[in-house]
């Protein structure tokens, strides 16, 4: 089934109203178009035929948006590449790209791009994204027009969209939770405000000062917004928070401030959202888009299937196999539990990291915390805790673990602590990378202690 260009739709209803908003400037969907067809052009010139691929290395902003957007009226699929890789990962994304395009598109013609009616095949591959890497290598994810479509109705549903809306955009636009704003943006008609990257003053004055409705952060930026002191958004309806687990104090903290938190949930293979918290019907969770199908597996893994799941990266059974662990409560929400990767399993009892930072990160000089499980000849797996503390305290090792002990069962409670001075490693979306921690040496314990 063909569709109607995006972009083109969006173009002949709304010309004038502004498309995409950076630090560079403005542009018009007219303009937009304009850019984008004549964007196209000079890929056919080039060979890009359709369904090829064509890496985008650009940094965020008015010429990354051209771009993609002459990527897909040239039928051709996008590939962004995050400019922040290495020379060699950049090189290792890009393989198989016959055209990288690392400068602008745009450029004055010698003549008027041919504005002919363009469409879109819904089962054609759109775009290419690469996954976050939290426990693994990095992988090619192929999402399809369809995938897109469903997952902005699905978003729309869950959250709204308005006329005067204006999604604020701080997310690489090299993974799925930044690059899907500048679509669903396109499909809505509506405005897509693009930062190069999160930095916490300007997204606090875009916040207070430019009108923005909508803005998706993982909890790390909430939580610096938060302590600079984010209070009541004028115009945000919604901040989307997602990315990994949010602390219940993290989201108390943000309600009571008078920001509108909703919790999502999602990855490359769903694109980006596949239950979100919805705006008319806030707490307790988020709720599966009304288009994705959410099974909760004999294991406790989560499972997905419908219109927004890439094809390529469902099973045999039809369903795309998460490896997240959750459940799905009695109103229908969903509770992600953490990673089956991930999980711990000490004296055969299986652990949740996830919980146990969220346990940590309650205490008040925590600032983020990271819990892996260390090979033990005891235990088989130790709980280990690295602890970055919130600037001017140093809490003791006997009181994280009495902390700890208050609300976990005695073999949840790490084993050992230690501080670090530094940020936790993450992705450039904002996950933890775990396996990227160093864990602490445990103590012995008798036989019979901490279980």
């Amino acid at each position: 089934m063909r569709v109607q260009s995006w972009l083109e739709r969006s173009a002949e209803r709304r010309p004038e109203h502004v498309a995409v908003e950076s630090a560079g400037g403005a542009i018009s969907y007219a303009q937009l178009l304009w850019g984008a067809t004549l964007g196209a052009e000079r890929l056919a010139a080039l060979g890009v035929r359709p369904q090829q691929r064509v890496a985008l290395a650009l940094p965020a902003g008015i010429d990354f948006a051209i771009a993609l957007h002459a990527i897909l009226l040239a039928e051709a699929i996008a590939v962004p590449i995050d400019l922040r890789l290495s020379d060699e990962e950049r090189k290792q994304r890009s393989a198989g790209c016959v055209v990288s395009i690392e400068q602008p598109l745009a450029h004055a013609p010698q003549q008027a791009p041919t504005l002919s009616a363009r469409t879109h095949d819904l089962d054609a591959v759109a775009i290419e994204i690469f996954t976050s890497g939290t426990s693994a290598r990095p992988k090619p994810v192929a999402l399809t027009y369809r995938n897109i479509l469903f997952a902005t109705l699905g978003s729309a549903v869950a959250i709204g969209c308005e006329p005067h809306d204006r999604w604020l955009c701080v997310m690489p636009l090299a993974h799925i939770g930044g690059l899907s704003i500048l679509l669903r943006s396109a499909i809505c008609s509506t405005t897509a405000v693009v930062h190069e990257r999160f930095a916490t003053e300007p997204v606090l004055t875009a916040l207070r000062e430019e009108r923005i409705t909508v803005v998706s952060l993982v909890a790390t930026m909430l939580g610096r917004l938060l302590e600079r002191g984010l209070r009541q958004p004028p115009s945000l309806r919604c901040a989307l928070i997602g990315g990994g687990p949010v602390g219940e104090d993290l989201l108390s903290t943000a309600r009571e401030a008078g920001v509108a938190v909703r919790v999502t949930y999602g990855m490359s293979e769903s694109c980006a959202q596949a239950a979100t918290e919805p705006v008319a019907d806030p707490g307790g969770g988020a709720r599966p888009l009304f288009c994705t199908r959410v099974r909760i597996a004999a294991d406790g893994e989560i499972l997905l299937a419908g219109p927004t799941i890439a094809p390529g990266a469902l099973s045999e059974d039809g369903w795309l196999h998460t490896g997240d662990l959750g459940a799905l409560d009695a109103d229908g929400r969903l509770q992600v539990r953490g990673r089956i990767s991930e999980t711990i399993i000490s004296g055969g009892e299986n652990i949740s990291p996830e919980e146990v930072e969220a346990v940590l990160a309650r205490h008040p000089e925590v600032l983020e915390a990271a819990v892996i499980g260390r090979p033990d000849q005891q235990w088989g797996e130790a709980v280990c805790a690295v602890v970055v503390p919130v600037a001017g305290f140093m809490p003791a090792e006997r009181e994280l673990r009495a902390h700890c002990s208050r609300q976990l069962a005695p073999f949840k409670v790490p084993k050992a602590f230690a501080i670090s001075d530094r940020p936790l490693p993450r992705t450039a979306s904002g996950k933890l990378l775990r396996r990227q921690v160093q864990a602490p040496e445990p103590e012995r314990a008798p036989a019979e202690g901490g279980r």
